[in-house]
């Protein structure tokens, strides 16, 4: 394992007195003693911690149910299932997504879509890209109770018993936190198989579990040398180790005494085989730091621009595998290199390091987040979009209709609505030009799409993004909604108020019904987006809603070309 090379510059001293510090205070063996008074000093608070710290042993513990694990996927390959489908959302989805795209499938196993989406169009893709009964159901929540995850489950278990004759519960198995709503369903429908994971281990701190181990063993993935490389680092980050040379605690030192310096937008530059592990690790550094007005905004997949494109607030974090040296070739890596921007470079030897970088990186939360006098293992704030959205379903319910919303401005098909700290009856590009203008030089723009997230989409919204960066030179981040409440949403409204929020909504062409409910997922779609709008918009959160028509890809375009 190599050591990060860090090139701090003038934050060098500072940085090394963090770690000194740290040592001073006895921090490695302190965490791995699980003292929850590092984090927070009233008994409340450090009750909740100390059950949230099992991450710290769970390698161990997994390693030994490597051979069960590979069993149970060698099961799943003999009897012919042809595909793999994970109904969940946040810590229990963005793992699964990593491993998929970081290692492929073996032959012969299922391939594994993640659906953590309530748009209808990716629903539908899904059904139409598996068949389904050959199918295999991941149903994972911590809670056992996540809305998504339950309309999901309600949907393709009326589809699979119209297409499957009998019993239809040995197409799911269950990954949650035991005595849950989901358990109990799981027991009552005869699941094939229920996986409990521990309950002293977050969701977002989950990787290392079953959330995470069982997809991959399900894709044929041999568990034991990912476990080995896991333990490399859990040995790396040990109590004995000095913070200076202790692979999670020294990063950790960096990102908060950096981030106290106004460097606080972590920007992650990734290999491209590696380059979905960003998915994971933003949750994980956003919802773990995001509250109290402070936080460390991961910058996860934004466009490499040119260095005179970033602001002073910029950290950036760059995991290059070895045989992707020629990465650094391009021109504008080397300037940012070779210029006044801090850098802290990761090499991995190759993609299976992603084992231990999971395990890397919660130790640096997690000691970041004591450096910074935050709990890194709660999510205040995440309930609030989703009570707004339980109270917009209820309301439906009784009068057949979510609120009534009269856009600001209508062009094209085009719809604006603005929060009560944003108004404007000027055209939709003078309006952005001006809530644009509003912004200072610590801000960011956070990109929240409720729509498909297609090839085309994403590409087109990364575009966006850059243009707004290299225009007025702030930070961007780009979230597919309602994936990403439960990863930035912490943040969004927990953290500073430095975001600047257009969220990005569009009509439907189709929708699929959710079953037992007077309404489908388009509709909820839509109050989940309300939901979000309205819960920053009641913080005075700088808010800005545009809603495409039915073209959604043409729509993209036209906005796009505003961004000149």
């Amino acid at each position: 394992m190599e050591k990060p090379i860090k090139m701090l510059r003038q934050h060098e001293e500072a940085v090394r007195e963090r770690l000194r510090a740290l040592d001073r205070e006895k921090f490695g063996e302190r965490l791995w003693a699980k003292d929850a008074t590092l984090w927070k000093s009233d008994p409340e608070s450090q009750k909740r911690i100390r059950n949230r710290l099992g991450w710290l042993n769970v390698v161990q513990e997994m390693s030994a149910k490597a051979g069960d694990l590979a069993a149970f996927a060698r099961t799943i390959k003999e009897e012919g299932f042809s595909d793999a489908v994970l109904l969940g959302m946040g810590g229990s989805s963005l793992c699964p997504e990593v491993f998929r795209n970081t290692y492929g499938v073996e032959g012969g196993y299922p391939d594994l879509r993640v659906l953590d989406s309530t748009d209808p169009a990716a629903i539908l893709n899904v059904e139409c890209s598996v068949d389904l009964p050959k199918t295999l159901f991941i149903l994972a929540s911590k809670s056992g109770t996540t809305i998504e995850m339950m309309s999901l489950y309600r949907y393709f278990s009326t589809r699979l018993r119209a297409v499957v004759e009998g019993s239809i519960g040995s197409r799911f198995i269950a990954i949650t936190d035991p005595g849950t709503p989901l358990e109990t369903l799981a027991h009552e429908q005869r699941f094939r198989r229920i996986f409990t994971t521990p309950a002293d281990v977050g969701g977002r701190y989950s990787a290392l579990t079953y959330f995470g181990l069982v997809p991959l063993a399900l894709i044929g993935a041999d568990l034991s040398p990912f476990l080995n490389r896991a333990l490399e680092m859990v040995g790396a980050c040990g109590p004995a180790v000095s913070a200076e040379e202790n692979a999670g605690v020294s990063l950790g030192g960096i990102l908060a005494e950096m981030g106290m310096k106004g460097r606080d937008k972590v920007t992650f530059l990734v290999s491209p085989a590696v380059d979905s592990f960003g998915y994971w690790v933003e949750q994980l550094l956003a919802e773990s730091t995001g509250k109290e007005g402070k936080g460390l905004l991961p910058i996860e997949g934004e466009p490499l621009g040119e260095p005179e494109a970033y602001g002073d607030d910029r950290l950036f974090v760059e995991l290059e595998v070895s045989s992707s040296a020629e990465e650094t070739a391009d021109q504008r890596l080397l300037a940012l290199q070779t210029g006044n921007h801090p850098i802290v470079r990761i090499p991995l030897r190759d993609p299976l390091d992603l084992a231990g970088e999971f395990f890397r990186w919660e130790v640096a939360t997690a000691t970041a987040g004591a450096i910074l006098g935050v709990n890194p293992f709660d999510e205040p704030n995440v309930t609030e979009s989703k009570e707004n959205t339980k109270r917009l379903l209820e309301d439906f319910k009784k009068s057949g209709q979510l609120p009534p919303r009269e856009p600001v401005l209508e062009e094209g098909g085009i719809r604006l609505f603005t929060g009560a700290n944003v108004g404007s009856r000027d055209s939709i590009w003078e309006t952005f030009k001006k809530f644009l203008e509003r912004s200072k030089a610590s801000d960011y723009v956070a990109l929240m799409a409720y729509v498909e997230r297609s090839e085309a989409n994403e590409s087109l919204l990364q575009e966006f993004r850059a243009r707004i960066r290299d225009r007025i030179r702030l930070a961007t981040t780009l979230g597919f909604g309602p994936r990403f409440l439960h990863s930035t949403g912490q943040f969004h409204k927990g953290g500073p108020d430095s975001g600047i929020f257009i969220q990005i909504t569009a009509e439907d062409a189709t929708d699929v019904p959710i079953p037992g409910e007077p309404y489908g997922f388009s509709l909820l779609k839509r109050a989940q987006a309300l939901g979000d709008f309205l819960a920053l918009s009641s913080r005075g959160r700088r808010v800005i809603e545009v809603r495409l028509g039915l073209e959604v890809e043409r729509d993209l375009r036209r906005l796009l070309g505003l961004i000149q």
